[in-house]
């Protein structure tokens, strides 16, 4: 848990409060995770940055030009996102990456006023199950059902037609960058490079 720290974070003063996004807040493209890292984003005050999991996001988003440096450790280190914004399902960082159905349910209103607050979002990343779902979720809210359920798989890409017919959301599902991917392969750097190109090609398109 991030109450917890681990010893070569002994003299760093962190704790596991609630985290927002943060990113280019006229994206277009929207990175929506699990939730913050407890050694990670909650030291560094930012989604997916101060980890492994951040390294691994956070170069291929640079490949892509999403994001001005291949890594990020610290909150003061000059990183800058363009074009994109970072949110999670979960604003808290949950015991071992796991949140219950209650913290997800918890979380979900904040979730949809980030969301909201993004007008320009065309195009959105969902990196796991949880934040996929999570995703339809959101859809749902703005008035947007699909049936059957879109299921989740690397590279699936789904476009949602809300109201506004004329700016469609295209979502694009990826494997989350946990160690539990990354290092066994199941996600390797140009698996989600070519995730974040298509992103790319996507808003370029639009």
């Amino acid at each position: 848990m991030a109450r917890v720290k681990r010893a070569a974070y002994r003299d760093e003063d962190y704790w596991g409060r609630p985290l927002p996004g943060f990113g280019d807040p006229r994206a277009r493209l929207l990175v929506l995770g699990l939730a913050p890292g407890a050694h990670g984003a909650n030291r560094t005050g930012r989604m997916f940055t101060g980890d492994s999991s951040g390294t691994f996001l956070m170069r291929a988003m640079h490949a892509a030009g999403f994001a001005n440096l291949p890594d990020s450790v610290r909150r003061d280190d000059g990183l800058t996102l363009s074009d994109a914004y970072i949110l999670a399902a979960v604003r808290c960082a949950p015991p071992d990456n796991k949140p219950s159905p209650d913290e997800i349910a918890a979380c979900h209103d904040h979730l949809v006023r980030e969301w909201n607050a993004l007008p320009r979002v065309r195009v959105v990343i969902a990196l796991g199950r949880l934040a996929f779902d999570a995703y339809w979720r959101v859809m749902r809210a703005k008035g947007v059902s699909l049936s059957p359920r879109p299921a989740f798989a690397h590279g699936a890409e789904y476009v949602a037609h809300g109201a506004d017919d004329r700016n469609p959301l295209t979502l694009i599902a990826s494997f989350h960058p946990s160690q539990q991917n990354t290092f066994t392969g199941r996600l390797t750097p140009p698996m989600l490079e070519a995730i974040f190109q298509r992103a790319a090609h996507v808003i370029a398109s639009a």
